[in-house]
């Protein structure tokens, strides 16, 4: 089939070459001229024999918005647009109805795989009717990693959005366990080799994982992470799915409290431990460190 594709980033560019060896043909946009295919959505759309499929894989916000607007007026009734970006599955539903009204079809689908997607294939969660889902699947077929798992229908418009978001928080909640069961190992005198304990644990154990041959693989770059500063950042999805627990009534502790503490890792010198070390002082004569 034929598959117009908007956004070649580290994402997208590795997916259009999947979908290429797969046997499809893939028509490319990105704003960066080496590695575009066409030089305006425009041109994506009327390369494409319709009716059209047209995957968009941009950054959440704005730049899918844009996007949605502009091909929502290239489009044609009897096309389907599908968005593959970290879009807020509330956002999906907007997107669909104004599509909708001009006779093209709507997909979320949130896509898994990073950087090892080309050579892994990456897992897809999608939502949305049966009949545009349809349309698409040719392409979900050669994405999906091999094999009977990787690829879902979740459900309705928002669906994969909505899945894909509940997935980045249970890694946030994972990578932070990982990190902090590491410090523990570095802080204490008895282990004389954290990175081969991590190693050890990666066959028989009930935590080895994709996560932890990643740990790993950062260990044997740097032992000791030296060359890296305490800083994490967060993309989103960690702290919609803390919202969309709060408006659930769904107690999430652990991936509530690994999103906090990458807003710690952002802090020089944290407020919050100021008072906290006041407060040890006040109450029980602590010693504290100054500033000066």
């Amino acid at each position: 089939m034929e598959l117009g594709l908007v956004g070649l980033g580290k994402m997208g560019g590795n997916m259009r070459e999947r979908i290429r060896r797969a046997g499809h043909t893939v028509v490319g946009y990105d704003r960066d001229p080496g590695l575009t295919d066409v030089p305006s959505l425009a041109e994506l759309v009327g390369r494409l024999k319709g009716p059209r499929v047209v995957w968009v894989m941009v950054p959440a916000g704005a730049a899918t918005q844009s996007t949605v607007d502009e091909l929502s007026e290239l489009l044609s009734p009897g096309d389907v647009l599908v968005d593959g970006g970290n879009s807020r599955w509330t956002e999906d539903e907007k997107h669909a109805g104004e599509l909708a009204e001009k006779g093209i079809g709507f997909v979320d689908c949130g896509v898994s795989g990073g950087v090892w997607g080309l050579a892994n294939g990456y897992a897809l969660m999608y939502g949305g009717d049966a009949e545009h889902v349809a349309r698409v699947q040719p392409v979900f077929d050669a994405l999906k990693p091999e094999g009977e798992f990787g690829a879902v229908h979740a459900g309705k418009v928002g669906a994969g959005h909505f899945a894909k978001m509940v997935h980045n928080g249970i890694e946030y909640a994972m990578m932070q366990a990982f990190a902090e069961g590491w410090e523990l190992l570095e802080a204490a005198d008895a282990v004389t080799d954290v990175r081969e304990v991590f190693r050890s644990w990666q066959e028989g154990t009930v935590i080895r994982s994709w996560l932890l041959d990643l740990a790993v693989n950062a260990l044997d770059d740097d032992e000791h992470l030296e060359a890296l500063r305490g800083f994490a950042s967060d993309s989103g999805e960690g702290r919609w799915t803390v919202e969309a627990a709060i408006d659930n009534a769904v107690p999430l502790p652990a991936i509530t409290a690994s999103l906090f503490a990458r807003f710690a890792s952002r802090q020089e010198d944290s407020p919050q431990m100021k008072m906290i070390a006041a407060l040890r002082n006040q109450f029980g004569g602590h010693a504290v460190q100054s500033t000066k």
